[in-house]
């Protein structure tokens, strides 16, 4: 059966105009209609908004589209607030438990706990039609599987499966790192980044948008306040890499990115560069020190580790 499209009109003042400008910058249509100021494409719904303020939002969501943006005004434009109240009602529950037959996309990160090596964060796009395929390769969370499996299957997924990845290395990773810039921070910017790259991509059509949680929504969102480009409408589950076939696919292309960025320090520098931050760590990266000098560690390595003090020590 055909779903209904719907057609529904509000009244924005200048501000939340404004607001609206930059929400759909990256969702424009190129031809705007006579006395409009743009029209947007949002999943099944067309934004147009008029000089006069009045806003016309037509397709099956264009009651919810519009419903947004009518709370958005009562709460004078702030979008950041708003967001983060929507995400906390949204994750009130314990556990939150999503369909596996779903075309969803994901994201996750590897390298936040190695103190060699990136950040590499991922967002993917598994529409339910390639899940047998995913299935049928064992996709599940990275941290399950050995790096000889991720690097025999991750090559058949990134064929097939849409994804964009950030790396964060560790030369920018120790510029940014200090007093207002924390991990959770950077992973919330990265994760956005590459969420927001995804989706405004090429109009995927999903049924949700996951993240595996490392922190509460509001202070996910609250890592956003200086960006505009936010994506909205995520569920924040945690070990969401087992419930989410997009989430595992994030975490095996991110820890397959890792693993080759990984070996490329050891080529550079001559030296097995290990994994994790054990006094294993600690050895080889005295290694380093004494063959290259301690500044060699602003680009290897995570300097807000407590492995740094000891290396030094040592």
């Amino acid at each position: 059966m055909k779903q209904k499209t719907i057609t529904k009109v509000i009244k924005v003042n200048d501000k939340i105009k404004e607001k609206m400008i930059e929400f759909y910058e990256c969702k424009k249509r190129l031809k705007t209609p006579p006395y409009a100021i743009f029209q947007a494409d949002e999943n099944d719904t067309v934004i147009t908004l008029y000089e006069s303020g009045k806003v016309m939002f037509q397709g099956i969501s264009a009651d919810v589209e519009a419903s947004m943006w009518e709370m958005i005004s009562k709460s004078d434009g702030n979008l950041k607030d708003f967001f983060e109240e929507e995400s906390n009602k949204k994750n009130t529950k314990e556990e939150i438990n999503i369909p596996i037959d779903i075309s969803s996309i994901g994201s996750d990160e590897v390298g936040t706990g190695d103190y060699f090596g990136p950040i590499v964060v991922t967002a993917s796009y598994v529409k339910k039609e390639n899940i047998p395929f995913l299935t049928e390769l064992g996709v599940r969370d990275s941290k399950k599987l050995s790096d000889e499996k991720i690097l025999e299957i991750v090559p058949q997924i990134i064929k097939k499966i849409p994804y964009k990845t950030l790396i964060l290395n560790n030369k920018d990773y120790n510029s940014y790192y200090g007093k207002d810039m924390n991990m959770n921070k950077i992973k919330a910017i990265l994760h956005n980044k590459v969420l927001y790259s995804l989706v405004n991509e090429n109009n995927y059509k999903y049924d949700y948008i996951v993240i595996d949680q490392f922190e509460s929504p509001k202070s996910y969102y609250n890592h956003l306040s200086d960006t505009n480009k936010i994506v909205t409408g995520i569920t924040f589950i945690t070990k969401a890499e087992d419930k989410c076939l997009s989430v595992a696919c994030s975490s095996l292309i991110s820890r397959y990115i890792f693993i080759k960025e990984i070996d490329k320090l050891s080529d550079k520098y001559g030296l097995f560069i290990p994994k994790g931050a054990s006094s294993y760590v600690d050895d080889i990266a005295i290694k380093l020190v004494d063959k290259y000098g301690e500044n060699v560690l602003s680009d290897v390595a995570k300097l807000n580790f407590s492995n740094t003090s000891r290396i030094i020590r040592k």
